[in-house]
């Protein structure tokens, strides 16, 4: 009768000691809870697996991950006709059961504090999944993530690979970008920055010089824990959400260069680390000074130049410059790049090559050589190489359908020197424009009348003018006058 009493329902059933939706359910039947007919509490109907089921304990003892599902898949199999599908759920219902009260203790995870500025930790991700290109081309890359486990200030670096010149690229400009260092880093157990030995707490030498360098304290994740470096995990998870709902917001997945998609992500970052500018601040002061300059990212090889002008650099193989056939040259790799130095002096600069056992052969460095010697044009390992463009490889096959096989190959191998003593870009144009107008004749002059190149004369002999040793004579009395 409270509610004829009360305002409203709500507080008539609270006073009743109920809950709204019960009062309201008891309502609408019109009858007291004394006055309705109990629900059973017995099983009504018979188990199903009553004779199996000391059977499921054991394989449940044995496999702890084994799902229910699993479970009656085999007992279907084994008995055939004997188990319904309709009787999974009652099953998946007394597993569940089973567990909770009998099962295998479960693993604990015990919630950590932060304090602020101790701890930073970072990780890479893959990016594939977003669908990111770069002027139209599938760009597959990783992101290294670092981020402050007090403040969730967080930073990333577009990388190729979970190598140490990855991790040394991406901590240092993170660091440098924070502008403080924190006392301890921890990683999982990456193979760029922990060692697979007989002992699981060594550390590679490099990363141990990395973080002597930037007075860090290194830590790792135990194999096959990454919750251990859930805070970085989780960011993970949420980075890659607001990069999908930004490219939605831009209307396009594809970006100009990496540059500008290098970009797009460091305003995203500046976003997100908006709002935790109050607890970054209370760390700050207690993080470490950065040292007087980075640390060099890179991984030096000395290695020697073959007779096929080729070095052979963390197991890939890139071409130099042909004069340094023979010598010994220092390869220095990058996260991203390869340099190559001689005599203190950067000859030569190209990508880095992802993976192993691949190649990268610039003709500019050996096209003097495949002019003189073309023989060696047809069976050349690295062959593909000499297209650069699917234009240069169209011309080739015209050439040899036209001219034959060594008359076809020397014309193409002039017109790839005219590309790489003149112009790649300006060549390819005019093969386009000859291709798209069917004509029949295609060569190297051809192309060099078309674009107007101007080959002048080499001036071997110089001759210069013998010096009038008067004139010093004339300058002596000049300087005896004024004084």
């Amino acid at each position: 009768m409270l509610v004829k009493t009360e305002g409203n329902q709500e507080t008539a059933a609270a006073k009743a000691g109920m809950d709204a939706k019960t009062a309201r359910r008891y309502r609408h039947l019109g009858h007291l809870p004394s006055e309705l007919a109990e629900v059973p509490r017995w099983r009504t109907r018979p188990d199903p697996f009553v004779e199996v089921w000391g059977e499921i304990c054991e394989l449940l003892e044995i496999n702890a991950g084994l799902e229910a599902k699993t479970v009656f898949e085999f007992l279907q199999r084994r008995s055939p006709g004997e188990f319904e599908d309709g009787q999974l759920r009652t099953l998946q219902r007394r597993v569940k059961n089973w567990r909770a009260t009998e099962g295998p203790a479960r693993e604990v995870f015990f919630a950590q504090q932060h304090p602020p500025g101790r701890l930073g930790a970072s990780d890479f991700t893959h990016m594939e999944e977003l669908g990111v290109t770069i002027q139209g081309q599938s760009f597959p890359h990783l992101i290294y993530h670092f981020v402050l486990t007090y403040s969730n200030w967080e930073t990333g670096t577009v990388c190729y690979s979970e190598s140490f010149e990855s991790l040394c690229e991406g901590l240092q400009n993170a660091l440098w970008k924070l502008g403080k260092v924190p006392h301890r880093h921890r990683t999982d157990r990456l193979s760029t920055a922990v060692s697979n030995t007989i002992d699981p707490a060594e550390f590679t030498e490099r990363y141990k010089g990395m973080m002597r360098y930037y007075g860090l304290e290194g830590e790792k994740t135990q194999a096959g824990h990454g919750n251990e470096n859930g805070d970085v995990e989780q960011r993970h998870h949420r980075f890659k959400r607001a990069v999908a709902q930004e490219l939605m917001l831009r209307g396009s997945q594809d970006f100009a260069s990496l540059e500008a998609y290098q970009r797009f992500l460091d305003m995203l970052f500046e976003r997100l680390n908006a709002g935790r500018k109050r607890r970054l601040a209370e760390e700050m002061p207690v993080m470490k000074e950065l040292p007087e300059r980075r640390m060099e990212s890179c991984k030096r090889e000395r290695v020697k130049v073959d007779s096929g002008s080729l070095i052979y650099a963390d197991r890939n193989a890139y071409s130099v410059p042909s004069r340094l056939i023979g010598e010994q040259v220092e390869a220095r790799l990058y996260m991203d790049h390869v340099e190559v130095w001689y005599g203190q002096k950067k000859v030569e600069q190209m990508p880095r090559l992802r993976g192993r056992r691949k190649h990268r052969v610039d003709y500019r460095h050996i096209i003097d050589w495949l002019v003189r010697k073309p023989g060696a044009f047809e069976n050349y390992r690295y062959r593909d190489e000499l297209f650069p463009t699917s234009r240069f490889r169209m011309v080739f096959d015209v050439l040899q359908e036209k001219l034959g096989r060594p008359n076809g190959t020397k014309e193409y191998l002039k017109i790839l020197e005219l590309a790489a003593k003149d112009s790649e870009v300006q060549v390819n144009e005019a093969l386009r424009a000859l291709l798209e107008e069917g004509i029949e004749e295609i060569s190297a002059k051809r192309i060099e009348t078309m674009l107007g190149f101007q080959r002048g004369d080499v001036v071997r002999d110089v001759q210069v003018a013998a010096v009038d040793l008067g004139l010093f004579d004339q300058l002596c009395e000049v300087r005896e006058v004024l004084q």
